[in-house]
């Protein structure tokens, strides 16, 4: 739980009422590992923040050949946001990569800190914003490269990913075959 809130407290204060208040709200849950923490179709009624382990999001195109859009790894919000908040169902699955340890503020305990505390929106407006970002940072730079590069550019951005993730979907991630992934990785050390 502290690390949520020290999270929190990078974007704005909280004095300790509130910050009381933020974690009667919140619940902590885990998942094991490569069970899907939601599947597409589900509407989102969760934000979750990962304090440990990795989650991935992906989704099914149109051939039905699994895509992993993103990683995400501790000290992260995890919410499709926009399904969230029009309460509409998700198009994409979110899966844990590894055992991992998870924070929950559901819909109405979030409305509640924000009818209770001021400046919480703000606040949180923030959050999202740098969730965008990044978000942002880990999906589209990788798609004008070509593979090798996609590869080496996830290793230097990611360093404590690359370890932790099974090959089949940091392949996926890369947007190639696993069989391209392995020929890449032997030529690269």
């Amino acid at each position: 739980m502290e690390q949520l809130i020290n999270y929190l407290l990078q974007f704005g204060h909280l004095n300790q009422q509130q910050i009381e208040l933020i974690k009667s709200k919140a619940t902590v849950k885990s998942i094991k590992k490569e069970a899907y923490y939601q599947e597409a179709g589900q509407i989102p009624r969760e934000v979750i923040f990962l304090i440990e382990g990795i989650m991935r999001v992906c989704y099914y195109s149109n051939n039905g050949t699994e895509i992993t859009k993103y990683f995400l790894d501790e000290d992260r919000f995890i919410a499709d946001v926009t399904s969230f908040n029009a309460g509409v169902p998700s198009s994409e699955y979110v899966q844990a990569v590894t055992d991992c340890w998870y924070v929950v503020l559901s819909k109405r305990a979030l409305e509640e800190l924000s009818m209770t505390i001021v400046g919480w929106d703000a606040l949180i407006a923030k959050v999202t914003a740098k969730g965008y970002a990044d978000k942002v940072n880990r999906i589209s730079a990788m798609m004008s490269d070509n593979a090798s590069e996609r590869y080496r550019k996830f290793l230097t951005e990611f360093p404590n990913l690359a370890n932790r993730i099974p090959l089949s979907y940091l392949a996926s991630y890369l947007g190639i075959t696993q069989s391209s992934l392995s020929r890449i990785r032997r030529h690269s050390h």
